[in-house]
């Protein structure tokens, strides 16, 4: 039997509630497909911990997470405790010590789901935005000076460079290249920022030469927002850097129905160290602690987990239990206009997964 370590991190607010929820799920996948086992090993990191010890994770966790196959995580924020604090003690942390330097998020409007957009239906929205993860506006270069006085200044400097836009940009024309319509929108802001997205801009154009077959096209960052609005079926597989996918991944998640189904993947394609998968929503303060978030991106992730395992059969099953459940309608989250609690759709993804057709 296949079995695989995985590492499970709940972290801050209803990562604790939508993890353990996730772990309940793929362990009733496991053993309905009964030729591999995951073996969860859970880590208390994150606020609480920061509480406990002053930091979001131990020195050495990195070296702790290495050997694991995989990340499940959950969610990192805490009200209490600085947003640059928590994201870069824990999430960020794993992220660029491993290298995670592609972030791929899938939206798809589901049956079921009622969408905002009212000439959308299933099927013409259905994307994955390329996020690239490691450098770009979120490198973490820049400074504060005279802090306190009137002439106080901050600087955050959007780093880009060539290997890691190239790795980025190779990255998204393979997944475009695999996916059926073959088309990816490269998006920029190179007409104010004229430096480092015009080196975007010119590798986008360079690797688009080893992928004759991927049909391409270049929109500013603010345009993209109007076409994901109006005219949702013109885009497939998007790449944006490391700020403007952040935005537009959430937008793409409002405008599937809700941020409570989004999953992403913090993929290290190489697989020289584990790659991590959460869903997108955050620590959700206001409804921490009630058992009603939405567990449904954190399966989706879970799923998305399996597919870069090499679970393909078993990720298949899971997301046709997402969908069965949501396209019946009968145990919906709050976000959904539904009253399910987070165990009650838990259930029903178990049940879906025992179905017959599944």
């Amino acid at each position: 039997m296949r079995r695989y370590k995985i590492a499970a991190i709940p972290g801050d607010g209803i990562g604790k509630e939508v993890v353990p929820a996730g772990v309940s799920v793929l362990n009733v996948l496991t053993q309905r497909c009964g030729d591999f086992a995951l073996d969860f090993e859970s880590f208390d990191w994150g606020s609480d911990y920061w509480r406990r010890h002053g930091k979001m994770m131990p020195d050495d966790g990195l070296a702790v997470l290495k050997p694991f196959d995989a990340i499940y995580f959950g969610a990192v924020g805490d009200q209490n405790i600085p947003d640059h604090i928590t994201l870069w003690g824990l999430r960020l942390k794993i992220c660029q010590g491993f290298d995670q330097y592609a972030n791929v998020r899938p939206t798809r409007l589901m049956n079921g789901v009622p969408g905002p957009l009212a000439k959308a239906r299933p099927g013409d929205l259905d994307w994955v935005i390329v996020r690239e993860n490691s450098e770009g506006e979120y490198a973490g270069h820049g400074g504060r000076a005279h802090q306190g006085h009137p002439e106080e200044v901050g600087t955050e400097t959007a780093i880009y460079t060539r290997a890691g836009v190239t790795r980025i940009m190779r990255f998204a024309f393979r997944l475009a290249q695999s996916r059926p319509r073959k088309l990816l929108t490269v998006v920029t802001k190179s007409n104010a920022q004229r430096h480092g997205m015009v080196l975007w801009d010119e590798i986008a154009a360079e690797v688009a030469k080893e992928f004759p077959d991927v049909t391409h096209d270049k929109w500013l960052v603010d345009a993209v927002t109007t076409r994901m609005v109006l005219n949702p079926k013109s885009l497939d597989t998007i790449v944006a850097t490391n700020l403007h996918a952040d935005i537009l991944s959430d937008l793409a998640a409002a405008l599937s129905g809700s941020m409570g189904i989004a999953p992403t993947a913090n993929l290290n394609p190489d697989r020289n160290y584990p790659s991590m998968f959460e869903p997108i929503h955050g620590s959700a303060f206001d409804i921490a602690g009630k058992g009603i978030a939405n567990p449904i991106g954190t399966f989706w992730s879970g799923a998305m987990m399996l597919e870069h395992l090499g679970e393909r059969a078993a990720a298949a099953k899971l997301m046709s239990a997402i969908e069965l459940v949501l396209a019946k309608g009968e145990v919906m989250g709050r976000d959904l206009g539904g009253t399910a609690s987070t165990a009650e759709v838990a259930q029903a993804v178990c049940d879906a997964i025992h179905a017959a057709n599944i």
